[in-house]
């Protein structure tokens, strides 16, 4: 039996219900911004949040989630983000950590409904942090999977290799590019500029 597209996103759908707080968070290098909304995209706060990527940040995200859900007495949380690089890692973590909700959104997905709420493409933090949200209550989005120890330390060793890769052949093209200015005899003798007997005095 095939499991088609439109199952999983109303499974999605399905697990927010009413008791639910939808928060959204555009995420930056510096200073996150963060809104608040029920299961059908209602705004639920009665401005934006703007908080720093610290452990004081934090902090003071969790606070305004739970005074937030005392006042509109939510039970359930959802907390959705965009994977844009890793600056959102450590606040995601933060929250798997505490027993929260994370969920990841596809960033074109946020650029493609813009215009929903407001009948404007115009860009700005607070607004891409509520339309996460109403994504979000739509069913648009994936579970976050926290990566191994193991699994994050090999990424980060691909991609140094990756990086010193890149370079070490830029600066072979520049080696081969000044012997052709300089030396363009060079290659009717030597095959290769780096071999033994070429660099023997």
């Amino acid at each position: 039996m095939k499991f088609k597209q439109s199952d999983g996103q109303n499974q999605r759908i399905e697990r927010i219900s009413t008791s639910h707080l939808v928060v959204g968070i555009d995420i930056a290098k510096e200073t996150h911004e963060a809104q608040a909304t029920n299961f059908r995209g209602i705004v639920l706060s009665t401005r934006h949040l703007t908080f720093s990527n610290t452990i004081e940040g934090f902090e003071k995200i969790e606070r305004w989630i739970d005074g937030i859900r005392q006042k509109h007495r939510l039970k359930g949380l959802i907390i959705g983000m965009e994977p844009t690089g890793h600056y959102g890692y450590n606040l995601a973590n933060c929250f798997v950590d505490k027993g929260k909700s994370v969920v990841m959104v596809n960033p074109a997905t946020t650029k493609r409904n813009k215009e929903n709420r407001d009948n404007s493409p115009s860009k700005s933090d607070p607004k891409d942090a509520l339309v996460i949200a109403d994504v979000i209550s739509r069913g648009y989005y994936s579970e976050y999977s926290r990566q191994a120890i193991v699994s994050q330390r090999l990424k980060t060793i691909m991609s140094d290799r990756e990086f010193w890769v890149t370079n070490s052949v830029r600066l072979q093209n520049r080696i081969i590019r000044w012997l052709d200015i300089r030396f363009p005899e060079y290659f009717s003798v030597f095959k290769d500029w780096a071999c033994k007997r070429s660099v023997r005095a």
